[in-house]
């Protein structure tokens, strides 16, 4: 302990600053001094033995430096702080390694070009005379160079910022100049699919009236055909009761042949035959000719073999008296020539051209059956856009217009085919067409007249 004791007493002479007026900080020691303070009284720590350690330190004796500075760092600058025996033993143990530093600093002249965190360090460990103001130096140029450095990484990291921004504000450049042409090509496809669904909800929208109206005309042919079907059905119905009643009526007349006869009969027949052989002779005997005048022939009229559209025209009918064109078609080898669309657009014109024909059509037929009339249909062909595949019906002649031909010419050029003084009549509401066929000596009528008459078939 008495080596102890002079050891203390030497390093307490050697400092000298203890023993005079006593210096103290007015700040707490800078954060880089006070590590470099831990790290000379960590490496000072092992030169003295456990019982010249404090208390409170003895036991990082066996640590090593960095151990000690890491461990006992807090510990250790406390007790250089308030323990000045322990301060004035690390003091002597710096002394015994005599560095230059601590040298210069005894010698009240520090190296100019030490360390300032260096030299404050060891100021604040040995306290020489005036250690205070190398302390106070020492931290202020600490945080000069401190705050140098922060500086320098503050305008470093400004530098990087502003370059970061730079080429932020060029990416986010590019990326808007993609973003708007990604937005007007999106825009674009945007309108044309639009425009599509606008075209195509329009052609949906056709479809559905185009659907609706087939639908409504195929309602119509049902109704209409279901009508003519129960018409069809129920003339058949008569005439197969006429047929049986004929039947009937001719079975009834030869079984009355072969039961009738008598005696009467055969002497009646008998009579007669004698009669009829005695004319005979006497008809050769006086060499008599045969009778050419009768007394009904005396009798001014129209004959039946002579009868043409224009005396059916002298008639007391109206124009629109179907009955009309029933003596018009009863005339014998009549030829009936019916201007097709004229008379469909005049009795269905709602109806598409392909029903208008067979409707038509279908009626002139049964005309056809009824009357024995010749009967020929003419349409336009101008109107179609592909060549019409139809089957014409029994008794009556479908003619289609040439490329460049009308309806109405072909149905003059039918006219003046036929020879003169047959009975012609052409179905018409044209005025120039009935005026044309009138001249060639045809009978015009009205489409209507033939439509009320098909109605009533």
């Amino acid at each position: 302990m008495e080596h102890t004791d002079d050891g203390v007493e030497a390093a307490g002479d050697a400092g000298g600053a203890d023993d005079g007026v006593t210096e103290v900080l007015d700040r707490p020691l800078p954060e880089g001094i006070r590590r470099r303070v831990v790290a000379l009284v960590a490496e000072a720590f092992g030169g003295l033995t456990v019982t010249e350690l404090p208390p409170q330190l003895r036991q990082y004796a066996r640590f090593t430096p960095s151990r000690r500075a890491k461990f006992a760092g807090n510990a250790m600058a406390a007790a250089v702080e308030s323990d000045a025996v322990f301060r004035q033993r690390i003091s002597a143990r710096l002394r015994e390694v005599g560095s230059e530093l601590v040298q210069a600093l005894d010698a009240g002249a520090p190296p100019a070009a030490a360390d300032p965190e260096d030299v404050a360090a060891m100021a604040f460990v040995l306290r020489p005379a005036g250690w205070v103001k190398l302390v106070t130096a020492g931290g202020e140029e600490a945080q000069r160079a401190s705050a140098e450095r922060a500086d320098e990484e503050a305008r470093r990291e400004l530098q990087e910022l502003r370059e970061e921004l730079a080429a932020a504000r060029s990416e986010a450049r590019t990326e808007a100049d993609r973003v708007r042409s990604e937005l007007a090509a999106a825009r674009k496809e945007a309108e044309s699919l639009q425009r599509k669904l606008r075209s195509a909800v329009s052609d949906v929208r056709r479809g559905e009236a185009a659907l609706r109206k087939a639908q409504a005309e195929l309602e119509s042919v049902r109704s209409e055909a279901a009508a003519e079907k129960a018409a069809a059905q129920g003339e058949t119905r008569r005439v197969k009761a006429r047929l049986a009643e004929a039947e009937a009526a001719l079975e009834a007349s030869r079984r009355a042949v072969r039961e009738g006869r008598s005696v009467e009969d055969m002497r009646l027949r008998l009579l007669l035959d004698t009669v009829l052989d005695a004319a005979q002779g006497l008809r050769r005997e006086l060499a008599l000719p045969p009778a050419s005048v009768h007394p009904a022939d005396t009798v001014d009229a129209v004959r039946p073999g002579t009868m043409t559209p224009k005396d059916i025209a002298t008639r007391a009918l109206s124009e629109t008296d179907p009955a009309l064109l029933d003596q018009l078609l009863a005339l014998p080898q009549a030829h009936v020539v019916v201007d097709g669309y004229n008379v469909t657009k005049t009795g269905y014109p709602t109806m598409p051209l392909d029903k208008q024909r067979l409707r038509l059509l279908g009626g002139l037929a049964m005309l056809a059956a009824q009357t024995g009339a010749e009967v020929t249909c003419v349409f336009d062909g101008a109107e179609l856009a592909a060549p019409v595949l139809l089957a014409p019906p029994r008794g009556v002649r479908v003619l289609f217009s040439k490329p460049g031909v009308t309806a109405d010419e072909l149905i003059r050029q039918l006219v003046r085919a036929e020879p003169p003084g047959r009975p012609v009549v052409v179905v018409s509401t044209d005025r120039e067409v009935a005026d044309g066929v009138a001249k060639a000596g045809a009978r015009p009528v009205a489409s209507a007249l033939l439509l009320k008459r098909l109605a009533r078939t």
